[in-house]
């Protein structure tokens, strides 16, 4: 078995070296900038987030500071500045400055930094580590510091964030306190300021974060011991506090290294995956990186919805057991969507594998951008795959993790289309404009011209400073059936590596020559293992990349009486006025004939089925009209 070696990794290529320039991706990113980031900043400011850095309990909204709201806003300033790099904004600059002197303000001189703890539970410091939110509230604002200062080259966030990570560091650690967040993020927020300083102290805290977790005693345990009854009451659902103690809601069950199945809450538990793989390319850790790969194959063979969602349950916000991925109840967070495009992202770095680069592109097209409105100001936190129409987006909630979050991916999306090692070049997604990579020790420009989800012709101009041998990997998804391939107008061997899903094109490239990709698009229909007792008897419509829904507002009856022939005959139709532009899929199908059963509730009769028109649209804009039911999943015969 290979060896994990740093050296081998892949290096992504920075979203801020890559322009999107195409009518899918480069009309979010504006309406991320326009709309979506200033929505933020107004319900940050609205609902006092902002105002708790003047460190008053109650910053005259009525509402009390909770342990969770500095995350709010450090992710605003991260897509904030994310989008100021790829849209320059004097406005919007002077926003974020604001708000980032607002935070050095209120840093306690030990460098302790969080407005909760220092307003409303000054004594209870690191000790609600599994609930309080303590150190995540400290990874995302490592994050966002990290970003505005690769984005902005300004000093003052960073220089405030550096010192209460070494406040952090000088608390825990080997030979120091023990603990761990019950909500990671902040293992891969230190990995990230590492990378950037240099400073292998940020390194080495966070592998002790995560070789601590899942050690006995636990000290999740012994917190919940310690704490008086009302701070923890609403906790303990999640665990069974008797002598079976499980704490799998925070992934603190087992020790990390020999996890095998995904748990507890799905968010916890893509971003502890993200910082495990990333500590294991940083320490060339093969024990951890096996983790991550078990981990991944677990999740996304019996545990992913095929929107690319994950987490099925209400209750724990998070998994259940293998195959259990219900529909109308289906939790789905966007966070946690978002957290396993990052999840993937890590691993298609460490181990180029399309595999890695399909559930990023499934969950980006689907799961993801379901969560955000078409006019970027409305929100989904939880994404089911069928409603009775009752289930709409809100501007804001109470628990706001989602509306920055989504947009600080929208703002950084283009740094998931390409990679670069020594002597190749990968793309992973197919998006018109242009991507500035380092291959061969010299700058190549790739420039695709494609009208990708809705076509799958693809035409790239590779562009090197000067004529130069390197290999160009192209991503096969695993989805297309069928492709063609031609170099410089002449077809060549698509020759794909089973296991890893890239055609690699090695030649002499210089500028002027050109690949041209053709995957054929045609209408599939998706089954799910028949484990998953909801979807048996039932199809999803596929399109490349894009999962298709029935909205109510385009059938002539209820999408629940719909039913799909195996041999119905669907179509598809551009349509450039609705929902921003988008592909459909028409076709005749049959529907229920109710229209003798009166106020009957049961009868001995055949069921009759009559012909009906049917209108698919792509899940991702469904809720964006009038309400309604909504199904993804379409009974078959």
């Amino acid at each position: 078995m290979p060896r994990l070696q740093k050296s081998c990794a892949l290096n992504a290529v920075p979203f801020t070296k890559v322009a999107l320039e195409d009518n899918f991706w480069a009309c979010r990113l504006q309406i991320n900038h326009k709309y979506t980031v200033p929505a933020i900043y107004r319900k940050c400011k609205e609902t006092g987030r902002i105002g708790a850095f003047l460190l008053h309990d109650s910053s005259g909204t009525g509402s009390k500071v909770h342990p969770f709201w500095d995350s709010d806003v450090a992710k605003w300033i991260e897509a904030a500045s994310y989008s100021l790099a790829v849209h320059p904004d004097p406005e919007l600059e002077s926003l974020i400055d604001d708000v980032i002197d607002k935070i050095a303000s209120v840093q306690q001189e030990d460098g302790y930094l969080n407005t909760y703890y220092t307003v409303a539970e000054p004594e209870y410091r690191w000790k609600k580590l599994a609930f309080g939110h303590e150190l995540y509230c400290a990874g995302h604002l490592i994050e966002a510091a990290v970003a505005h200062y690769q984005t902005t080259g300004k000093t003052k966030f960073l220089d405030v964030i550096r010192r209460y990570a070494d406040y952090i560091d000088s608390v825990f650690g080997s030979g120091k306190r023990n603990g761990y967040p019950g909500h990671p993020e902040i293992e891969l927020a230190l990995v990230k300021l590492y990378r950037l300083t240099g400073e292998k102290r940020y390194l080495n805290l966070s592998k002790f974060f995560l070789d601590r977790r899942g050690q006995s005693p636990s000290v999740f345990k012994s917190e919940m011991g310690n704490l008086p009854f009302e701070h923890t009451k609403f906790y303990r659902r999640f665990f069974n506090t008797g002598e079976n103690f499980n704490t799998q809601y925070c992934q603190d069950h087992l020790p990390v290294r020999e996890q095998v199945e995904a748990v507890g809450h799905a968010v916890r538990a893509m971003y502890l995956y993200f910082g495990m793989a990333d500590v294991a390319v940083e320490t060339e850790d093969d024990e951890l990186f096996a983790a991550c790969k078990r981990l991944w194959k677990d999740i996304t063979k019996k545990r992913m919805y095929v929107t690319g969602g994950i987490g099925s349950s209400t209750d724990n916000e998070g998994f259940t057991h293998p195959y259990d991925l219900p529909n109308r109840s289906a939790y789905a967070e966007t966070c946690a969507a978002i957290g396993l495009v990052f999840f993937a992202h890590r691993m298609l770095q460490l181990a180029p594998d399309s595999r890695y680069a399909d559930v990023m592109e499934r969950a980006l097209y689907n799961g993801v951008i379901s969560g955000v409105s078409l006019d970027g100001e409305k929100f989904f936190y939880d994404n089911p795959l069928e409603s009775r129409g009752d289930h709409h987006r809100q501007e804001w909630f109470d628990c706001a993790c989602c509306p920055p979050n989504i947009a600080r991916l929208m703002a950084s999306v283009g740094g998931y289309v390409y990679s670069q090692a020594e002597s190749d070049a990968y793309v992973h997604l197919y998006v018109q404009g242009t991507g500035e990579l380092q291959v061969g020790g010299q700058k190549v420009l790739l420039r695709q011209k494609t009208d990708y989800p809705w076509n799958g012709r693809i035409k790239i101009s590779v562009e090197p400073e000067q004529a130069t041998m390197f290999g160009l990997n192209l991503r096969i998804p695993g989805w297309s059936r069928k492709v063609e391939i031609r170099v410089n107008g002449e077809s060549i061997d698509v020759n794909v590596n089973s296991k890893k899903g890239y055609s690699r094109i090695e030649r002499e490239w210089k500028s002027g020559d050109t690949v041209e990709i053709i995957f054929p698009m045609p209408i599939e229909r998706i089954a799910a293992n028949p484990a998953v007792r909801k979807d048996i008897g039932h199809v999803v419509l596929q399109r490349g990349p894009i999962i298709y829904c029935l909205e109510e507002c385009d059938q002539e009856v209820s999408p629940s009486q719909i039913v799909l022939p195996i041999d119905a005959d669907l179509q598809i139709e551009f349509d450039e006025e609705l929902l921003g532009g988008v592909a459909l899929i028409t076709g005749v199908a049959k529907a229920l004939d109710t229209s003798d059963w009166h106020d009957e509730l049961y009868r001995n009769t055949a069921i009759k089925m009559k012909p009906c028109k049917i209108t698919a649209v792509p899940y991702y804009t469904w809720d964006n009209r009038s309400p309604g039911e909504m199904r993804v999943w379409i009974r078959s015969l």
